[in-house]
């Protein structure tokens, strides 16, 4: 052999072993991962990762809001156009049960999600017996050094969020994952406040001053919100624009103001989390269950579609850094039973009637309870409405059938009894639930013009989507149990 094979044969030897030292010293980089329940991932493990659940979000709510917009931007064409997530290249869906029901609560469903267990309905991240507690994955890829966010449209000390730093029996116990929130060390929260900040009996220490005490800072204005970066150290960002404790419904959000959106959010957790060693975002859109709860299909789909642009800015982090990003989005149950489809519209659809639609339920309860201030119920009539009912909704006695008329008319009356004295039978509980009469009323009649329909208040056990793109995405397609979510993460990321 001459001396130039030799060397060559040695210079190719040293590189393997190079190669094989590498690959052993850097299993954070490329590896193999087993988890718990046999999935396997040969691959590169993501620096960055995002979830995205939507809550409440399942197949009807993604397509009507592709098939709104589709018709918003091409009238009279059946083409729907497509949100950002539904265009990834992996595409899977989940069953939902929990423990003890096959139409779970967001508590268990996102227990599932967060710890890979099966759980009861209202309980986070504890067994049956409420004296197990089961640990988030977030715990285990904070311990191996990535930074942790969460974001949510809703308080952020509900169950979802919740479920990714928090274990309690209830979901009810605000105040105490709360106090999970500030202990968790976790680096960034955004979005809505905080349930319950004094306690119950409100008699207990503020949660704000627990929280900066244990070295968070509370941004709580645009300016300080939008003056967040990597240098921030540990934040809690809250809007200063709420429906209660949550971020206001995308249909009411007020743009020219400079009201913060979800996609602001996770924007600037993005800027607080960017660091060497990576990050994992979950973020809530958690308003999309509040509008099916109330069978209010425009604030849906416009929640809806804000999901999709808080995942668009994933989506322009994942093009900075393909190699290294995985990006998910499911949902944790689907929520009213959305059917795209209504007895009398029969094979076709009017999105362009939910066009008109300019607020939430919520803004027009607002102007029915300044009504019930100078009116009473004998003397309440609906055409004192119809002004604002046209602006709200599109709707006027140019385009509501007598059949539709009376429908308001008994909701009104029903509205301008106090709350607490109504007496529902059957058929009102059916077709008003916990809601204002009049005002869920509205939303059921333009629903209905556009082709759309309701089946519950409640949530369902339909099956949820998921979609993926990025590093370890092929580990999602399929059909599979919502608690596979963990485990195939936990693969994906080497902590099995």
């Amino acid at each position: 052999m001459s001396k130039r094979k030799r060397w060559a044969g040695i210079i190719s030897l040293l590189a393997v072993l190079a190669l094989f030292v590498s690959f052993i010293a850097s299993p954070a980089t490329v590896g193999v991962a087993k988890s718990g329940k046999g999935e396997v991932y040969t691959g590169k493990v993501p620096k960055y990762v995002f979830v995205f659940i939507g809550d409440g979000m399942s197949y009807a709510q993604v397509s009507s809001a592709e098939m709104y917009m589709g018709q918003k931007a091409m009238p009279g064409k059946v083409t729907p156009k497509q949100v950002n997530f539904t265009q990834f290249p992996t595409h899977g869906a989940l069953m939902t049960q929990d423990s003890t029901s096959f139409i779970p609560d967001s508590a268990s469903t996102a227990t599932s999600l967060a710890s890979g267990q099966k759980t009861l309905s209202g309980v986070i991240n504890m067994d049956e017996t409420k004296t197990k507690k089961y640990k988030p994955i977030t715990e285990d890829l904070k311990a191996r050094g990535y930074k942790i966010g969460i974001i949510t449209s809703v308080p952020i000390t509900h169950a979802t969020p919740a479920a990714y730093y928090a274990k309690v029996a209830s979901r009810d116990d605000a105040y105490d994952i709360g106090k999970q929130l500030a202990a968790s060390g976790f680096d960034f929260f955004g979005g809505g406040s905080f349930d319950k900040p004094t306690g119950t009996n409100k008699d207990q220490k503020p949660i704000f001053e627990i929280v900066e005490e244990a070295g968070y800072t509370i941004a709580d204005t645009n300016e300080e919100i939008r003056a967040l970066d990597k240098n921030s150290g540990k934040v809690v960002a809250i809007s200063p624009a709420l429906d209660g404790t949550a971020l206001n419904y995308e249909i009411d959000r007020n743009e020219e103001k400079g009201e913060l959106s979800l996609a602001d959010f996770v924007k600037e957790g993005i800027e607080v989390l960017d660091n060497p060693k990576g990050f994992f975002i979950m973020t809530e859109g958690g308003k999309i269950d509040w509008a099916n709860h109330a069978n209010d299909a425009a604030a849906s789909i416009h929640d809806t579609i804000a999901f999709a642009d808080a995942v668009e800015e994933a989506v322009k982090f994942y093009n900075k850094h393909p190699e290294e990003t995985l990006i998910l989005v499911t949902a944790d149950h689907e929520c009213g039973g959305m059917t795209l489809g209504f007895a009398n519209t029969g094979y076709s659809t009017y999105f362009e009637k939910l066009q008109p639609v300019t607020m939430s339920y919520v803004e027009f309860d607002k102007i029915l309870s300044q009504y019930k201030k100078t009116a009473t119920r004998d003397t309440a009539k609906l055409e004192d409405l119809m002004d604002e009912i046209k602006s709200a909704y599109g709707l006027s006695t140019a385009n509501l059938s007598q059949y539709e008329m009376g429908m308001l008319r008994k909701a009104l009356d029903w509205s301008m009894i106090d709350k607490s004295e109504r007496k529902y039978n059957e058929q009102e509980n059916i077709l008003y639930g916990t809601y204002e009469p009049l005002s869920v009323t509205l939303c059921h009649i333009v629903n209905n013009k556009a082709g759309l329909s309701f089946t519950s208040y409640s949530h369902t056990g339909l099956p949820v989507p998921v979609y993926a793109m990025g590093s370890g995405a092929d580990m999602f397609n399929g059909f599979y149990d919502n608690t596979e979510i963990y485990y195939k993460l936990a693969a994906i990321t080497n902590i099995s």
